[in-house]
């Protein structure tokens, strides 16, 4: 075991293109990993001598009582590591995390099935960067520190919608791991490691969620950038529950990939995601947040009611899509020093725009509400910018744009004053737009300096 404090990071994440289609295998999704990251520090549990517990305390110290302690026990027939929230020690309104206490119980169960150590208590403690929440507005939002106290409970924090639970699962998981096990036996910047992080990642934040998703936040966040395809999703669906007979066999070979029943069959490809030198990839909170997965549902439903039209919907928003890829492909590898003409890729955001408009009107659900067609017109009338989307699912998450780097100040100044002139019928009225600090980032998960987190830990 590791007699040092670990740190790991995992990138957030924004689905440029492929929002809805990349939950089926037919189609693809153009996600960029960003450089806001989700930060988890493990160290052991300081005990006097001859005290021997099996307890792990998970914090967060920038939100107010948010500390989960859990005690862990090893289970017979292979049922994997029990974890049970002791309650009588937790704070925040004792209150359940679900992701924290599903990736604990996955770590830990697949560390005593794959090793002979003896599990140690630790400290867990998390610490998120300053763009995966919408800012109080104690919150100095011109030039914010990368760690700030947002000094309200967990439950009402605003997400921007960067994908924290799936950066918190793969980097929560990537730092128990390392903690616990060494280099001979999981390496994380090897591809082998990452792959079994990659597993045991999804794994844990499909069963946190209740629900086999597509994946593409988790892959970004162990990979960075890539162009997705998600994995079938028979391969987790037989994995069953923690505590049940023989889940560790299972979880290992869902890990591991011994034969080719267990394979994978995910695509990640992190040569296809440039963005070409001259621009930069920026995000506009607006402060309001979505709930996606009811979205989805109801985009699901509408897709399974029409199928024929849906079918020629989906494919040509995948054909328009793949030619975004393909120009942020052209562009990138051309010149560096001459300006570039971002007239097609401009066309092509359009296009998308679009034929998501379209979907979203035919099944009556707020993909791209009035409020942010009408804030991202604002935005693309600027001089430099290039084009924009509500990413991935839509709805009242922030937005994302393509700029000319010389364009931001421009940017800025009309963000600073706008408000919408009408209210969605569908959802809140926009009155505050901040310019996010975070940017592209093509590195998926990664080790920190450990020390870097000496401030926020207790």
């Amino acid at each position: 075991m590791s007699r040092h404090p670990v740190a790991v990071s995992a990138p957030g994440k924004v689905l440029l293109a492929g929002g809805y289609l990349v939950l089926d295998r037919e189609y693809t999704g153009l996600v960029f990993g960003l450089d806001a990251r989700i930060h988890v520090h493990v160290q052991r549990l300081p005990t006097f001598p001859g005290v021997d517990l099996s307890e792990v305390i998970v914090r967060s110290p920038q939100f107010r009582n948010a500390e989960w302690r859990y005690g862990y026990r090893e289970t017979e027939d292979h049922r994997g590591i029990q974890i049970t929230q002791l309650k009588g020690h937790s704070t925040s309104a004792l209150s359940e995390n679900k992701f924290v206490e599903t990736a604990l119980a996955y770590a830990l169960s697949y560390i005593s099935a794959t090793s002979d150590i003896k599990i140690g208590s630790t400290v867990v403690t998390i610490v998120a960067d300053t763009d995966y929440y919408s800012h109080p507005h104690s919150v100095n939002s011109t030039n914010p520190a990368r760690f700030v106290d947002f000094n309200v409970p967990l439950s009402e924090a605003h997400k921007t919608g960067l994908g924290s639970s799936a950066a918190l699962v793969t980097a929560f998981v990537a730092a128990v791991l390392t903690h616990y096990l060494d280099e001979s036996q999981l390496e994380l910047n090897s591809e082998g490691g990452r792959r079994r992080l990659h597993n045991l990642s999804q794994a844990a934040h499909c069963a946190a969620q209740g629900k086999v998703g597509s994946g593409f936040d988790v892959a970004a966040a162990v990979y960075g950038s890539c162009v997705y395809r998600r994995f079938s999703p028979s391969i987790l669906e037989e994995l069953g529950q923690v505590g049940s007979p023989e889940f560790t066999k299972r979880l290992t070979a869902v890990v591991e990939e011994p034969d080719t029943s267990t394979k994978w069959d995910m695509q990640i490809i992190k040569a296809a995601a440039k963005l070409p030198r001259g621009l930069r990839l920026v995000m506009c909170d607006v402060d309001c947040g979505s709930e996606s997965v009811g979205m989805a549902k109801k985009v699901l439903a509408w897709r399974k009611e029409n199928p024929d039209e849906a079918t020629l919907l989906w494919a040509t928003l995948q054909k328009g899509n793949e030619e975004l890829g393909r120009e942020l492909l052209r562009l990138a590898q051309g010149s560096t020093t001459d300006r570039q003409d971002y007239t097609n890729l401009s066309d092509t955001i359009s296009t998308i725009r679009s034929l998501i408009r379209e979907m979203s009107a035919k099944a009556e659900v707020p993909i791209e509400p009035k409020v942010q067609t009408e804030l991202l017109d604002a935005c693309c009338q600027v001089s430099g910018v290039v084009g924009g989307v509500v990413p991935g699912a839509g709805g009242f998450d922030a937005i994302v744009l393509l700029v000319e780097n010389d364009a931001l100040p421009t940017l800025q100044r009309l963000l600073d004053t706008y408000k919408t002139t009408n209210k969605d019928e569908n959802g809140p009225g926009i009155s505050r737009v901040r310019l996010l600090s975070v940017k592209q980032d093509f590195e998926g998960v990664k080790l920190e300096n450990a020390k870097s987190f000496a401030d926020w830990l207790r």
